[in-house]
């Protein structure tokens, strides 16, 4: 049995420094008006705050400074992340990419897509939606229908994908496909490629939510063409390449710290002399948070010593 162990981590020098300097940016941001703080913001889409942030070095802090990359250490984006999500800063433009996509072309894509892409994510200009989920197939990734044709210099592209976050207000997304038919291991044959939204090819339609609010997106492949050097990690590479993004997209502090706006609100509003009651709810959901970011903290821990 496999024994899970989090162990501490003492952030050095620069990630303590790198923290003053984050929070007294979002402090400034805040003092002038460019936003209001706010829980989930890592789904609030600013894309001047994000070209702010990429002219202070925040994005792709750890890729190599020949795609536009920082070459920082793993404690501090972690400590970035950590401060714009405490915060409540609008960070959504970029975060995918910053997060997942990035790191998929980083490791996997041709150098086309390194030299041409990254250095726009760097640069908070770049953004990226998750080309994953499709009709009727709910969160089972192996169900995809989506097909990629192999044709000359690349690939044809058809199917649907929805809930498609921000695909209306991104430049890529990075889809799923089959490219050969189901086998009796039906997370063979898929594969990842590299879209542009700006090309013909793909279409983006809106899907409206209860109150008519729209983050949501149906994306339409109708014959996208993809070049050959637009595919990650190799053809029939897909399964692979999908859980390493999806192990990206867990590991943060991401979904801790999404609602950490609404806990110092709380605390505000309650006031310094809680009730019991107050008290007993307040410090419970400060030790989760504790529990959480010592894990967290762990992790990237790890991803410093290259442990994964």
């Amino acid at each position: 049995m496999h024994e899970f162990r989090f162990e501490p981590v003492q952030l050095p020098a620069p990630a303590q420094a790198l923290r003053g300097e984050v929070r007294e940016f979002i402090a400034e941001e805040v003092a002038k008006g460019a936003f209001t703080p706010c829980s989930n913001s890592w789904s609030s889409f600013d894309p001047d705050f994000s070209r702010k942030c990429g002219e202070r070095g925040y994005i792709g802090m750890r890729w190599p400074k020949q795609y536009g990359g920082h070459e920082r250490s793993a404690l501090e984006r972690y400590v970035v992340n950590e401060e714009m999500l405490a915060g409540g800063a609008p960070v959504g433009a970029h975060w995918i990419a910053d997060r997942q996509s990035g790191h998929q072309i980083l490791r996997y894509g041709s150098e086309r897509a390194k030299s041409t892409i990254l250095p726009k994510i760097a640069a908070g200009t770049g953004f990226f939606a998750i080309g994953m989920s499709e009709p009727d197939s709910g969160s089972d990734l192996a169900a995809v229908r989506t097909r990629a044709t192999q044709v000359e210099g690349g690939w044809n592209i058809s199917g649907t994908k929805v809930w498609t976050s921000n695909a209306h207000q991104t430049n890529y997304l990075i889809a799923l496909a089959r490219t050969s038919a189901k086998e009796e291991d039906r997370h063979a044959g898929m594969t990842q490629f590299v879209v542009d939204l700006s090309r013909p090819g793909v279409s983006v339609r809106p899907i409206y939510n209860l109150y008519g609010g729209h983050d949501f997106n149906e994306v339409v492949l109708d014959g996208y063409f993809a070049a050959d050097d637009m595919v990650l990690g190799g053809v029939g590479m897909g399964w692979k390449m999908v859980t390493g993004e999806l192990a990206f997209e867990r590991s943060g502090p991401d979904r801790f710290l999404s609602t950490f706006q609404l806990l110092l609100e709380s605390i505000r509003v309650i006031g310094v002399q809680p009730d019991a009651r107050s008290a007993n709810e307040i410090g419970r959901f400060v030790a989760h948070i504790a529990t959480l970011r010592r894990m967290s903290t762990s992790v990237a821990g790890m991803l410093e010593r290259g442990a994964w």
